[in-house]
């Protein structure tokens, strides 16, 4: 598909604003409920799902179900498409992402007739049509080889201060939080209760309180600790300027947001 000519803006209480490009009105296709469904039914099967736990949101995130000796898991192709995205999308580059699905699903043989048995019978015709056309880009796009990914809503789209999601925050930072020590908050505030996420400098145990800075909102003052300059070369980032404060995303064990990140250990 195109995109037209004209566009409209979107924005929420952070400052940020983007262009998005006038698209058809969303609605639910045949193909997203089908595959929402068989996404509810494939997680209700798993206890390891790493964001247990529910209820979840369908994320076009290009997850792939597929299900070995030991039940369903949910694993992730290279690439995702957004459903406002799909109206860039080349043909010939999504039909990448369909064959490398297929490779995929094709190492776990019990995975389409576990689709089948949960009524979903969309699966082997999906991997084996080229992709060619907008509308195949659409069912594509829909299906449970892209529409898969289970995840809470705070986790899908949420705003901090109280929950951090994909749709408004890098994604590696968000990943960090779902892996980390439960005594140590990823996530902080500044005294105006704006957010920032932190990591630790040391390893866990050293007794060093330091933490550094990896992401500030753009109305902290903590913001310009990401943006002013600092030690030119990786080089000259020494245990001295780290002690002397040279480096200036890496806050003091005494800051407010290093004694937040620690606060729930001793």
């Amino acid at each position: 598909m195109t995109s037209p000519e004209h566009g409209h803006p979107e924005h929420e209480d952070f400052p940020w604003t983007i262009s998005v490009a006038d698209h058809p009105p969303r609605t639910e296709s045949s193909q997203y409920r089908a595959s929402r469904k068989l996404m509810g039914d494939l997680v209700g099967t798993t206890g390891d799902w790493v964001f247990a736990p529910g209820p979840y949101q369908d994320h076009h995130g290009g997850g792939v179900w597929v299900k070995d000796s030991d039940g369903w898991l949910c694993l992730f192709l290279p690439l995702g498409i957004e459903w406002s995205a799909q109206f860039c999308a080349d043909p010939s580059k999504v039909d990448h992402v369909r064959r490398y699905a297929a490779r995929v699903v094709g190492a776990f043989p019990d995975t389409l007739p576990g689709y089948a048995s949960f009524g979903y019978d969309d699966g082997q015709r999906l991997l084996d049509t080229p992709i060619e056309t907008a509308d195949q880009v659409a069912e594509w796009t829909d299906s449970i080889f892209n529409a898969s990914v289970p995840l809470p809503a705070g986790t899908h789209s949420g705003v901090l201060p109280k929950t951090a999601g994909y749709h408004h925050y890098p994604k590696p930072i968000v990943d960090i939080d779902h892996f980390r020590y439960d005594d140590f908050a990823l996530f902080v505030t500044d005294d105006s209760g704006l957010p920032a996420a932190v990591v630790p400098i040391s390893p866990r145990g050293s007794g060093d309180g330091r933490v550094r800075l990896l992401a500030a909102h753009p109305s902290s003052p903590y913001a310009k600790r990401l943006t002013s300059p600092g030690p030119a070369e990786p080089s000259a980032r020494t245990e001295e300027a780290l002690a002397s404060g040279e480096e200036r995303n890496v806050l003091p064990a005494d800051d407010l947001l290093a004694q937040q990140a620690f606060r729930k250990q001793s």
